[in-house]
């Protein structure tokens, strides 16, 4: 089973860091899982996921991307998340 690195990205998250990270840890052959709760840290991440399919098709890798929600718990608190799941083709 391939290795998953699990981002948590925030809204004030900077997106080149972030999707310099993503593009770093699929080059090392891991996928990428990225979580992001509220709309400012998806709308982040959201941008990095394009710039980082951006430079990955530069360097001919196709990424797909795979949504979907999950639950977490936040000072005691279940706070529902994005879950934005990267994969090489």
């Amino acid at each position: 089973m391939k290795k998953v690195n699990i981002l948590k990205v925030a809204g004030k998250s900077n997106v080149s860091a972030v999707a310099g990270s993503i593009v770093k840890s699929i080059e090392d052959g891991r996928d990428v899982e990225l979580h992001a709760i509220g709309a400012s840290a998806v709308n982040q991440t959201v941008k990095a996921i394009a710039t980082a399919r951006g430079i990955l098709s530069a360097k001919g890798k196709e990424a797909l991307v795979r949504v979907g929600f999950g639950e977490t718990e936040i000072e005691g608190e279940l706070k529902t998340m994005m879950i934005f799941r990267i994969v090489l083709v």
